[in-house]
């Protein structure tokens, strides 16, 4: 077991905030670290079991009370000879306890485990396996590999197949960041009142701008979908002017996509953002304007992070910034 996946319990005021600190903290153990934004990462134990003498399953405790003592956070953790083995372990481990996969009992583990618990295999393809009666791992790893490819397809059929028997080819990408960030707003009823999509828009364009931020990231393109009563969805990108991380320009394009739609008395069940193409903030240029009252946006926009790092994101309401 040389494979840790931590998912670190914050509560939502401190995600953003505390995310980074914490990856540090399993940085400290080895340098082979994979964040899992907003509240996890993979960590690859192999040179720290040698280094310190320690099983990953006995650094995980270390790595626990360190989390706790230092940043007041709790977390669960699975640990297995893979990053796929561990993302599983995960889901049955709890606070306390790291739930651990040896190498020689990973079929073992898979086989009673349902097809929806395999990272990679949506509600469709569960669907159709479920249909054949192939509802659990244990079934899928001994289906012919041919059966397999004929209901999901040649190439997703292999790699079901070899996961179902414990093949893990994955590995822990050092300080590697998600491509992208997303966020999405239900509403509680089927919602036809444009100015309440815009406010959700609001919202969600803030919010992923504070996650940008936090994270010294920027982005480059901004996708919107719109999901409908009748279960439809429609998605439409756009390519920023120049990669940023700040909450009026993404608000501006999240409007200029949702206007481009025309929609008329649309009932929107949700609305939700995606910020992709993501690059270092450090190597991002930002053309100056000479907008006193975008200069001034941008100074209140720091400080406003600095508030909410510190007491957190409610104490910065959505819409303030714009107002």
């Amino acid at each position: 077991m040389t494979i840790l996946c931590v998912r670190f319990q914050l509560p939502p005021a401190r995600e953003t905030a505390a995310l980074p600190a914490l990856l540090g903290l399993l940085e400290e153990f080895t340098p082979v670290v994979e964040a899992l934004p907003p509240d996890g990462a993979l960590a690859d134990l192999r040179g720290a079991e040698r280094y310190f003498g320690r099983s990953a399953v006995e650094l995980a405790s270390v790595v626990r009370v360190r989390a706790l003592a230092l940043h007041g956070v709790d977390c669960v953790i699975g640990a297995g000879p893979g990053p796929l083995t561990a993302r599983m372990a995960l889901r049955a481990a709890r606070p306390g306890v790291t739930r651990a996969v040896p190498e020689g009992e990973v079929r073992e583990f898979l086989a009673g485990q349902p097809v929806t618990a395999l990272p990679g295999v949506g509600a469709a393809t569960a669907r159709i396996l479920c249909e054949y009666g192939l509802d659990t791992l244990g079934r899928v790893a001994v289906a012919p590999l041919s059966t397999l490819q004929r209901l999901v397809g040649a190439k997703a059929g292999r790699e079901l197949h070899e996961k179902a028997n414990g093949v893990d080819r994955g590995r822990v990408v050092p300080n590697s960041v998600s491509r992208s960030l997303a966020t999405e707003r239900p509403f509680e009823r089927d919602e036809l009142d444009p100015d309440r999509h815009r406010r959700a828009l609001l919202s969600s364009a803030e919010e992923l701008g504070v996650r940008l931020r936090a994270l010294e990231k920027v982005c480059r393109t901004l996708t919107l979908t719109v999901r409908y009563a009748d279960r439809s969805s429609t998605a439409r990108s756009r390519t920023l002017k120049e990669p940023t991380a700040h909450s009026a320009a993404l608000t501006a394009a999240a409007y200029g996509l949702y206007e481009a739609l025309g929609l008329q008395r649309a009932r929107v069940r949700a609305v939700a953002l995606r910020a992709e193409a993501l690059g270092p903030a450090e190597q991002a240029s930002h053309q100056l304007s000479f907008d006193p009252v975008d200069e001034k946006v941008r100074r209140i926009e720091e400080v406003a992070d600095r508030v909410r790092a510190k007491f957190g994101p409610g104490a910065v309401k959505p819409g303030t910034l714009a107002a």
